[in-house]
Order: structure tokens, then sequence, then C-alpha cells
């Protein structure tokens, strides 16, 4: 019910009814000392009082609805720091997923040369940053996979090739 009045009644009209009653209150004190209109001092007190009462409880109304006004644009501002925030983070995870796929496209082209490389028969450029034990490891794989091509069978090096392909992590030696 209060919020209706203090929506349609302006700040000062309220401001204005609490200084009239408290006038009404010290004007019926004075009256007391006439006696020809000292028959209104007693209506005039009571009628003050009852203004005074109802209009002190809409001052604070007013201040409580001040200070949820002042909250609640407290939290527009928070909301969008928030939403700033969020969209600043937004762009920071989209580089982040832009620069992942371009690390994952240049692993599997890496891979693709690699097995090119197998294919043709250009292993000397693969060997030579290997250790003994891979390099000898590599050339069973390579002798299996001439082997394989002749009978047109997966060999185990293009399985495994294929799977590191697949992989986050790469696998060759480069």
């Amino acid at each position: 019910m209060i919020m209706w009045i203090l929506n349609i009644l302006p700040e000062a009209a309220i401001h204005w009814t609490l200084s009239i009653s408290i006038i009404g209150i010290l004007i019926s004190f004075v009256i007391g000392i006439f006696p020809v209109i000292k028959t209104y001092k007693l209506p005039i007190q009571i009628i003050s009082v009852i203004l005074l009462s109802y209009t002190l409880y809409l001052e604070g109304s007013l201040a409580k609805k001040k200070e949820y006004e002042l909250a609640l644009k407290n939290m527009e501002i928070k909301i969008a720091k928030a939403e700033a925030e969020a969209a600043n983070k937004n762009v920071e995870i989209q580089e982040k997923i832009v620069e992942k796929t371009k690390v994952v496209r240049e692993k599997g082209k890496k891979q693709i040369e690699y097995i090119t490389k197998i294919e043709k028969g250009d292993t000397l450029t693969i060997v030579k940053d290997m250790s003994e034990e891979e390099r000898k490891k590599f050339q069973s794989q390579i002798e299996e996979l001439r082997k394989f091509n002749e009978s047109c069978t997966i060999p185990s090096i293009i399985i495994e090739q294929h799977n590191a392909a697949a992989q986050k992590t790469d696998n060759t030696k480069k």
C-alpha cells in the first residue's frame, strides 16, 4: 500500500507534510494561550500527531526505497562488469580454441608428410636424428612396410602413425 503512495506522491510532498504536522503541533501549544480559539487546540493536536506519525512512516519507507534503489544500481554495475569480464573470457577461450585447432592441423600435416616420406622411401631424412635402437626399430618397420606393400596389407607402422596423428602428442621424431 505504501509503495503506490511513494510512487504517486513526489518526495517534496512527503517532506512538506512532515513539516506541516510539526508546525501544527507547535501551533496547538500556542493556541492554548488565546481563550477565543482554545477550543480548537485538541483537534489540531490530534490531527497533527496522526499526520506526524503517518509522515514519519512514509519518510522511513522513502529512505528504504532509496536504499533499495542504490543497491539495485550497485548490482547493475556489478552485472555490467561481470558481463564485460565474460566477454573478455569468451574472446580468450575462442583464441585458445583457434590456437589448438591450428596446432592440431600442423601436427596432422607433419604426420602426413612423415607418412608420405615413408611411402616414397625417403627414410634418410627421418633416421638422421634417431638413436641406434630407434633406428633399428624403424628399419625393421620399413622392411615390414615394403613386405606388406607387396602383399597389399596394412603394416603396423602405418597403423601406429595413424594413431599418433589422432593423439594429442606427437610421437614422431623430426
